[in-house]
């Protein structure tokens, strides 16, 4: 990897007209940068960043060997800096110099959107391994709100876009690793401030929006959210936009910023004319072996398999169909590939011995993909019973404990109420607020902080019941971890313990 003075970072940022005042030895060579102290070594770029930052946090980076900071504060230390006038704008500017852009030698697909970004991040991968096994190639890389993995990196995720320097390492790694796709979840905030700036998206797919992430530490309300989701058009060459979303025409209009646009979109809901898709989908059914919908376009008229479960997956399919076929993979592969797809904590369904208990791991976790979720649910199992498990996190996105109780207490025969990455706010305070919203459909519920106890719960009083039941477990997926304060705990997943309690 090419090397770079701090006079390059300097020249870099002033052309950016970032530097407010500067003082440093132009010809010092930069061997890493960091926001994180913890990582620093001899002859580091240190980031100062965030609200919460300590000038303790620079002083241990220059003890470790930082030769230099960036900030948007002078600190009294003795050490070379660049002062800046917005360090957010700044982070994506210095990681792209110092991993020479590694993007570019990727094919680059961003998706965002309110619901389905991870399923069809492994739709779009599932189908491009495939074509890798096949070619010779190596499988892609991926970078989700699930896991992520670049070839040298393959771990569980906490974050759906992490920051800047971690974003462009993990394409950096990719390219060291021989991999040429990457597929990655594009939050609203990571648009708003500034985490994916700098990135072109070969392909960039707007799926849906529906109201989330308001809260006095996300996003004031829908119009912000929703204004900042609209940002990656400004940055994608081809975007992908669905006919099936709210707001469609606002949608289409900004997705003219990018170089084309396709448009997908499938027979339920439609907000345009079937002929005015690229891809449209029809003639969806529930089969003994999955769903299988058709797929029209200009060039074939094809029926597709989708082994995983869930109706409204046909519409994260045609996303992932349309981005292959933008990619010339041949439709063979894309047909083997959707119906392989899986993504871990998506959907997974686990049945008792005659399955009159079903039970559903899911990380649906806001209005649109509940209600989705729930809606689905009832039309394709109308003799179960449903019972709903789920929690909402601490301190943030606080809508979501109405409209998931409401959703929840409006399809469900019963609702346990847990913890789900509570942070610093109290369990009982976020399943209190919830409660009070189920309560309004007069639906009876639980309030059982420890996950594995809800289900536990859930699972005994379905099968005293006498009654098929269908259990939806949602928010946590395949996790292992739960937050509490400031920390990520070690727990089992949901999946661990459905399948420990419903045998």
């Amino acid at each position: 990897m090419k090397k770079y003075t701090l006079k390059d970072f300097y020249n870099l940022l002033n052309e950016k007209e970032q530097v407010v005042e500067s003082a440093f030895v132009e010809e010092d060579i930069v061997d890493f940068t960091t926001y994180n102290s913890k990582e620093v070594v001899e002859n580091t770029l240190f980031i100062c960043k965030g609200a919460t930052f300590k000038e303790d946090y620079l002083k241990d980076a220059i003890s470790k060997g930082a030769t230099c900071y960036v900030s948007e504060k002078k600190y009294d230390v003795d050490c070379s800096y660049i002062i800046v006038k917005n360090i957010r704008e700044c982070m994506p500017l210095i990681a792209n110099l110092y991993y020479d852009a590694p993007f570019k030698k990727l094919h680059m697909t961003g998706i965002t959107g309110t619901k389905g970004k991870s399923t069809t991040a492994y739709y779009i991968k599932s189908i491009i391994d495939e074509y890798m096994k096949n070619s010779g190639g190596k499988e892609s890389a991926v970078i989700s709100s699930i896991d992520v993995y670049d070839g040298v990196i393959n771990k569980e995720s906490h974050i759906t876009t992490p920051e800047s320097m971690e974003l462009f390492m993990h394409f950096n790694n990719a390219v060291n690793s021989g991999i040429t796709y990457l597929e990655m979840e594009v939050s609203s905030q990571a648009l708003k401030y500034n985490r994916v700036d700098e990135i072109v998206f070969d392909c960039g797919i707007f799926l849906n929006i529906s109201e989330d992430h308001i809260s006095d530490i996300e996003h004031k309300d829908f119009r912000d959210y929703f204004e900042s989701k609209l940002r990656i058009f400004k940055q994608t060459k081809t975007a992908f936009i669905c006919a099936n979303s709210d707001n469609f025409d606002e949608i289409k209009t900004a997705a003219s910023a990018s170089e084309n646009v396709i448009i997908f979109g499938h027979e339920d809901n439609l907000k345009i004319d079937k002929n005015e898709c690229d891809i449209y989908g029809y003639n969806i059914k529930k089969t003994s072996d999955g769903i299988t919908f058709n797929v029209k376009t200009k060039d074939f008229d094809e029926e597709f398999l989708l082994t995983m479960p869930g109706l409204f997956n046909v519409e994260n399919a045609l996303a992932a169909i349309a981005v292959a076929l933008e990619y010339n993979i041949p439709i063979e592969y894309i047909k083997k590939g959707i119906s392989l797809a899986r993504s871990s904590g998506r959907m997974e369904l686990y049945e008792n011995n005659d399955k009159s208990i079903i039970a559903v791991v899911d990380y649906a976790h806001n209005k649109l993909s509940f209600d989705t979720l729930y809606s689905s649910t009832k039309k394709e199992y109308p003799e179960y019973d449903i019972y709903a498990i789920f929690g909402c996190p601490g301190y943030k996105a606080q809508i979501r404990r109405r409209d998931l109780g409401l959703i929840a207490g409006e399809y469900s025969k019963k609702v346990y109420i847990c913890a789900e990455d509570p942070g610093d706010e109290p369990v009982i305070e976020i399943s209190n607020e919830i409660a009070s919203y189920v309560s309004k459909g007069n639906c009876p519920y639980e309030l059982i902080e420890d996950r594995g106890e809800a289900i536990k719960k859930a699972i005994e009083d379905a099968k005293a019941s006498n009654h098929k039941t269908i259990i939806l477990i949602t928010g946590k997926g395949n996790e292992t971890r739960q937050k509490y304060g400031h920390e990520y705990l070690d727990c089992p997943s949901d999946v661990e313990y459905v399948k420990r309690y419903l045998q």
